[in-house]
């Protein structure tokens, strides 16, 4: 992600030591960020590639907890396949919005607006088959209306750089939470034989805790001084 814009320098009375200390600490803080979106971004592409390839040829030896998923996502595969498709292409350009190299084009973000709209519906549609019952359709349904309640932000704020980056950059932060609740879902699979716990029971704890995490660590970010700062470098470059 060495192509996305660099930190700028951090006014401070603190003399030079003081100003250096700031500089490193915002460096530090936005490779953070950026590992954490990359790292998503490969989440949720593997994940979507790995459904096309279990609707297309189900795993006869998958482990009956991974197979009785599978089965649950094939019970309404062209409905699936309505939401990933659509949220595989959105990951794949979410990099174009922060890209230097694409600053002044306006195509990625006309085509994320019609591909968010269409998961944040789809969505809606799949929360009917939660694995994790009511806790992870209350997840789905709570943070899928704050990823379209962004989306429509920022479309609405378009001739708002600024503001559009921001809002957009919200949006992606939550539909980049299902990449974060995989790991959290492999912590509950692994220590299941300690806690006892199904898919049935630990999916909607761990889609609360997915999609919380990249919300709030954006949301504090965004906030920052760091990150208005980075907010207003990207979207005002030329």
């Amino acid at each position: 992600m060495s192509n996305f814009q660099g930190v700028g320098l951090v006014k401070t009375n603190a003399g030079v030591g003081g100003t250096k200390t700031i500089l490193l600490e915002t460096q530090a803080s936005w490779r953070w960020l950026r590992i954490g979106f990359w790292a998503c971004a490969v989440i949720s592409v593997a994940v979507v590639l790995r459904r096309i390839v279990a609707l297309a040829h189900p795993l006869q030896s998958a482990p009956p907890q991974l197979a009785k998923l599978d089965a649950v996502f094939a019970s309404h595969a062209a409905l699936t396949l309505a939401h990933i498709l659509p949220a595989l292409a959105f990951v794949l350009l979410t990099p174009f919005v922060y890209i230097r190299r694409f600053a002044g084009a306006a195509w990625p973000k006309r085509l994320l607006f019609p591909l968010g709209l269409v998961v944040g519906v789809t969505a809606y549609a799949m929360s009917n088959y939660s694995v994790g019952g009511w806790m992870e359709r209350s997840a789905v349904l709570f943070f899928n209306s704050l990823f379209l309640f962004s989306l429509f932000r920022a479309w609405h704020l378009r001739r708002e750089p600024v503001l559009t980056m921001r809002w957009m950059t919200r949006a992606i932060a939550v539909l980049l939470g299902i990449a974060t609740t995989r790991p959290v879902m492999g912590i509950f699979f692994a220590t299941s034989t300690v806690t006892h716990l199904s898919p049935e029971q630990f999916f909607g704890i761990a889609f609360w805790i997915g999609f919380s995490i990249n919300t709030l660590i954006v949301e504090l970010w965004l906030r920052s001084q760091e990150g208005r700062s980075q907010i207003e470098r990207m979207a005002m470059r030329p």
